[in-house]
């Protein structure tokens, strides 16, 4: 699984590095999921900023996967990730 980074839009202050499986992407809009590999609380919402392996990076929002957690202790969560542009 890709390795990225998560950061607030605001600042660009660093969230957490991720794992990401980007799910479907064209010219106009993208999404996919993705889990912090350390753990992170992290809000459903806009206002992200999510850097791709190949260092190209678009603005996204998040949404919590409902039931959907990594086995570990305090849990992971799977969030759904989505966006519209290109990544640049």
């Amino acid at each position: 699984m890709p390795t990225g980074k998560l950061y607030y839009s605001l600042d660009n202050e660093l969230i957490a590095n991720v794992n990401y499986n980007l799910q479907h992407e064209d010219e106009h809009q993208w999404w996919g999921e993705l889990t912090t590999i350390e753990y992170k609380q992290v809000k459903d919402g806009s206002g992200y900023l999510i850097e791709l392996e190949d260092g190209k990076k678009s603005r996204c929002a998040l949404k919590k996967r409902v039931n959907r957690a990594v086995t570990s202790l305090p849990p992971r969560y799977v969030y759904h990730f989505s966006g519209s542009g290109k990544f640049e």
